[in-house]
């Protein structure tokens, strides 16, 4: 007897190899399958903005990608002694001008390349609801923990967003004729609008991604926010704030991703791999000795 729902999985849909190269976008959960996939060998390019939780910021960051442009003074913030890019993570930020321009135009130079030979590009969802610079109305990737009366906050409309992502993806396939894209929703909620405002976030991006599935046959989608809610409903699944997966979680959700994309061949590559490692992690107690 089965006692927990089990999410179908895409199995079939595509296979990831150790050849492929992938780019991944989007949430804090496309930085913990990012390190994952790394940490297993494979050519990763992880987040060159930084995390990013909406589509819109995704696809505007991607274009400043493809466009080949490169960030002056003019495009950075100073507040409080510190450079910062509204389009980009804090960890991009400096007391040093000429430094901040350096790491966001070095990303952006490895970010494009990798874009133009990724087989597979992967996106992570967080959110449906955006933040608008009053300034410019124009859609920022992070707020520097600025004040909110700078920002227009607003929800996403399904149409708006298929519209601005089918429109990138038709970019990206002009200098990168085979990159499959695979879609995921992460499965942290967002209770800053309470449960049922989630929800909405949730739905806008499950029912964008659905459409550009239907519509563009390079689209594919991993169900790790369905796994996350109706296979890991225990509460030890969940960190101390109840809204972020645990490492177990995690480690789980990355289990049914291998199932899905990898063959024997890739996840035999893997195991070998791991006992390399733990070799040459492995230490001696005495350092004389010839043990390994």
């Amino acid at each position: 007897m089965e006692f927990r729902t089990k999410v179908e999985l895409p199995v079939g849909q595509g296979e990831i190899r150790h050849s492929d190269s992938i780019s991944l976008w989007g949430s804090c959960f496309a930085e913990n399958i990012g390190k994952l996939l790394s940490d297993n060998k494979f050519d990763c390019d992880v987040n060159p903005f930084g995390v990013l939780y909406n589509p819109l910021s995704i696809a505007k960051s991607m274009s400043i990608l493809l466009d080949g442009k490169t960030y002056h003074e003019k495009d950075l913030r100073f507040d409080k002694g510190i450079w910062y890019s509204l389009m980009h993570h804090s960890s991009f930020s400096s007391t040093n001008q000429s430094e901040c321009l350096e790491k966001i135009n070095l990303r952006i130079v490895k970010g494009r390349e990798m874009l133009g030979k990724a087989r597979w590009i992967i996106f992570t969802w967080g959110t449906a609801r955006v933040y608008e610079w009053k300034e410019t109305g124009e859609i920022v990737g992070n707020c520097h923990k600025l004040p909110d009366r700078l920002f227009t906050r607003r929800l996403l409309g399904v149409e708006e967003v298929v519209s601005v992502f089918g429109s990138l993806l038709k970019k990206i396939h002009l200098i990168n004729p085979d990159a499959q894209f695979l879609f995921t929703v992460s499965p942290i909620r967002h209770a800053k609008d309470g449960m049922h405002g989630n929800q909405l976030n949730k739905a806008v991006l499950l029912l964008a991604i659905e459409k550009l599935c239907r519509e563009i046959p390079s689209c594919h989608y991993f169900p790790s926010y369905e796994i996350m809610l109706d296979e890991l409903r225990d509460y030890r699944f969940y960190a101390d704030d109840m809204l972020h997966p645990t490492p177990l979680a995690v480690n789980y959700i990355w289990e049914c991703f291998c199932s899905s994309f990898f063959t024997a061949d890739t996840l035999r590559i893997m195991k070998d791999w791991q006992e390399i490692r733990k070799a040459l992690e492995h230490r001696p107690f005495d350092a004389k000795s010839d043990e390994l």
